[in-house]
């Protein structure tokens, strides 16, 4: 069908309008040198690029989050199950190297108090009554324990034997209402028996008002109990209150010994006082107990023994040169025999000779 004359002249200007566009495109220049024409043909193409980056992009994704990790659950499941297993074997591990800690300072503590009868024991339970603070130890009266024997640790006192079976043994805590030892304060050396309160805390009783003390000060065992030594820790002064109403002061005194985590104890055979050190005071104690050798060291008594100038005394056994000048004094007296010819003297025959003068 021809194209009626009026459209065919549009059509021309419309061509010869683009036309000059394009040649104004293909003149101008924008930034950098860049032909305006090549910016139209990058931005008109730019959409169809980020179309298909994006359609590839979510292919990729697609694939990745759900084709490729068809097993991703199954791996994760089992890896939860190792992490807490492996959590599980860490806690024992850290179980047992605390263990073995514990046990190395008790170990270390008895053989630095190789001197004193000492049994470690176990704590192998406690008493159901929350009054009553009691715990069961795995040692009883086939190992030599008896009623009333010290209990200790290596930081401080802990009890005393209260109950004795075969192969057990149930132990009076410090913080128990029934319990008490006699101790006194390390600095003014002042008497008084440390109770139990039922509580974590204990009390110090019959320290008078005029005795100075200090919160920190330390408290030791009097030995005046009959049940520990002397000078072993109890605690240390915690709060101090005067009384109005008393001529005695109110002390609350902290355990020295870690009362509500017993795991191992050691139960003193004897009252032999000795030295109380803790293993974190053995580089300090072992040079005492160095210095102490000396002392015997000093038995320069043994260069006075060795003053043996008492071998020249028995080189001075000249006595046996006695011997000896009387052994030649016998000598003349057997050669006195030799003198028998005497009897000899019979010769005198002569004397029958007188008859014949008759």
């Amino acid at each position: 069908m021809p194209i009626p004359s009026r459209h065919r002249s549009l059509t021309l200007f419309a061509a010869a309008i683009a036309a000059q566009i394009l040649l104004l495109a293909l003149q101008i220049r924008r930034g950098q040198q860049v032909r305006l024409i090549r910016v139209w043909a990058i931005e008109s193409v730019s959409p169809l690029g980020r179309g298909a980056a994006w359609s590839v992009d979510g292919a990729r994704s697609l694939w990745n989050n759900y084709i490729a990790l068809r097993h991703t659950r199954e791996e994760d499941d089992q890896l939860r199950t190792e992490v807490a297993a492996l959590r599980m074997r860490n806690a024992q591990l850290e179980s047992r190297a605390a263990e073995a800690d514990r046990l190395a300072g008790l170990l270390g503590f008895r053989d630095a108090h190789a001197e004193v009868q000492m049994l470690a024991a176990r704590v192998i339970g406690a008493s159901p009554d929350r009054a009553s603070h009691m715990v069961f130890i795995s040692r009883g009266s086939r190992d030599g324990l008896r009623r009333d024997m010290g209990v200790i640790t290596p930081e401080g006192v802990v009890g005393k034997v209260f109950a004795v079976y075969p192969d057990t043994s149930q132990v009076l805590l410090l913080t128990d209402k029934e319990s008490g030892v006699g101790a006194l304060l390390g600095e003014s050396r002042a008497q008084g028996p440390v109770r139990g309160t039922g509580e974590p805390l204990l009390g110090l009783e019959y320290i008078s008002n005029e005795v100075k003390v200090e919160p920190g000060e330390r408290i030791l065992t009097s030995g005046q109990d009959r049940i520990f030594p002397k000078d072993l820790p109890v605690g240390t002064v915690l709060q101090v209150q005067p009384d109005r109403h008393s001529p005695f002061l109110k002390i609350s005194v902290k355990p020295a010994a870690r009362l509500d985590g017993l795991e191992e104890v050691l139960v003193l055979l004897t009252r032999q006082e000795f030295n109380f050190r803790k293993d974190a005071d053995k580089s300090v104690a072992v040079p005492v107990a160095s210095a102490a050798p000396p002392k015997p060291a000093a038995p320069a008594t043994l260069p006075k023994p060795a003053a043996p100038a008492t071998p020249p005394k028995p080189a001075a056994p000249t006595p046996p040169p006695k011997p000896k000048p009387a052994a030649p004094v016998a000598q003349p007296k057997p050669e006195a025999p030799a003198t028998e010819p005497k009897p000899e003297a019979p010769v005198t025959e002569p004397a029958p000779e007188t008859p014949d003068n008759p």
